[in-house]
């Protein structure tokens, strides 16, 4: 078993930035693809970010794209999102992810292990 938590979200004002970490432990694969979902109160799960196992492939919804930047660092089993110029619009629960596969995937169902998440609130 894979364990994922999240850390980082807060309180932020529109045009500010966070970051966003996700800490693997347990049985880790540092050949395992990895990414970064949110929710927002009264919708699905919404793909955000994901990194291929050696973070040379990144893939982004087109609602982040140009402003949030996923990153991996394998020896420490870590996932970064770091996220900038925030809107109101981003407000959610967001959740990392992995996968066993080591390629990117946009699809939650394509994901085996999940954090609890992390509340990031934008406001305007």
């Amino acid at each position: 078993q894979v364990q994922l938590s999240e850390s980082g979200g807060g309180l932020v004002q529109a045009g500010g930035s966070l970051m966003l970490s996700c800490a693997a432990s347990g049985r880790t694969w540092g050949t395992n693809a990895k990414g970064w979902f949110r929710q927002a109160p009264g919708t699905g799960r919404e793909f955000v970010a994901a990194i291929s196992w050696n973070g040379f492939k990144t893939y982004y919804a087109d609602s982040v794209k140009g402003r949030f930047t996923i990153s991996r660092d394998n020896a420490k089993n870590t996932v970064n999102l770091h996220m900038n110029t925030l809107k109101p619009e981003d407000t959610a629960v967001y959740y990392c992810a992995a996968r066993r596969s080591s390629e990117v995937a946009s699809h939650s169902d394509d994901y085996d292990y999940w954090g609890q998440g992390t509340q990031v609130t934008v406001s305007s």
